[in-house]
């Protein structure tokens, strides 16, 4: 089991193609929520990554999410998770997301550890349907 306080962190730079108006989540050439998500999702996954069993991944369940400010093409967006709880394969992580002006986003994201050739069979099982 995972013990609470595995941070995370992962990083870009605003460019076109994360700006809301390319991912269609605005019309501005700011940086995107969706790409903010991503963000999130990144540092999340892979702080836990290495601690997981051989053959499980963690998968996204559930995003509370905060875009408190924009930030133009140029700068660099940095998001910091923390994991602040672990119930069996439930993980619950906070999220901050900074660009070099101070917060832009914040809020929690819950990941769900997966058995990932089992996971994915089921997935792919959607097809045949």
């Amino acid at each position: 089991m995972l013990k609470t306080g595995i941070k995370g962190y992962a990083e870009v730079t605003v460019c076109q193609e994360n700006t809301a108006k390319t991912r269609k989540s605005g019309t501005l050439q700011v940086f995107a929520t969706p790409a903010m998500i991503e963000l999130i999702e990144e540092a999340a996954w892979k702080s836990v990554a290495d601690e997981l069993d051989e053959g499980c991944a963690s998968v996204g369940t559930s995003l509370n999410i905060k875009h408190l400010s924009a930030t133009p093409i140029g700068m660099k967006v940095i998001c910091r998770t923390e994991l602040i709880e672990a119930d069996g394969r439930r993980l619950l992580f906070s999220a901050v997301v900074e660009d070099e002006a101070g917060k832009v986003g914040e809020g929690t994201h819950e990941r769900f550890i997966i058995q990932s050739e089992k996971f994915q069979k089921k997935a792919d099982g959607k097809l045949e349907n």
